[in-house]
């Protein structure tokens, strides 16, 4: 389902709604980003969180994508940051020399890998254990944590872009 910043119709069936409102989240994770220059995206402003910036956030976002729809529900190694024997904590928000079309494009990927599951499996199918025990969960609830997780991070952009340009707005 491509990046909207439209909320699903009222009357939806389930699905609809539910993939509806994800999409509509990582919608505004993309417009967070829109006109924010390389050092706007990298600066860090929360002393306590020095690797929550734009950029690190949806690099992030990007990474949740695939440890839950690849690595979980498919049972699929990923790969790219934060992934791998050598992985560290907060790996996947480091994004040192990745520029924000970059991490974008990873975000894109990631989101498009996570739509063709949607495509291919119906909501009560359940995912893999074959890397995560989690991976029993159905796909509803992956959906529904990631939902609650872009929001979450949404609302975290919302506040670092007013912050870095004072630009707020939902949609």
């Amino acid at each position: 389902m491509p990046a909207t910043r439209t909320r699903p119709p009222k009357d939806a069936d389930e699905r609809t709604a539910l993939l509806g409102w994800y999409d509509l989240q990582r919608g505004i994770v993309r417009l967070k980003c829109e006109g924010l220059s390389e050092d706007d995206a990298h600066r860090a402003l929360v002393p306590s969180s020095p690797l929550m910036t734009v950029a690190g956030v949806v690099a992030h976002l990007a990474h949740c994508e695939d440890l839950w729809f690849r690595e979980c529900f498919l049972g699929e190694r990923a790969t790219g940051r934060g992934f791998g024997p050598d992985a560290g904590d907060d790996d996947d928000f480091r994004v040192e020399g990745v520029t924000l079309a970059e991490v974008l494009a990873d975000y894109e990927a990631a989101c498009a890998r996570s739509d063709a599951v949607f495509a291919a499996h119906g909501l009560d199918d359940t995912g893999s254990t074959a890397i995560h025990r989690v991976g029993d969960a159905t796909l509803r609830w992956m959906v529904l944590h990631m939902l609650e997780e872009t929001a979450r991070h949404a609302g975290h952009l919302d506040l670092l872009r007013e912050m870095l340009d004072g630009e707020t707005g939902y949609f």
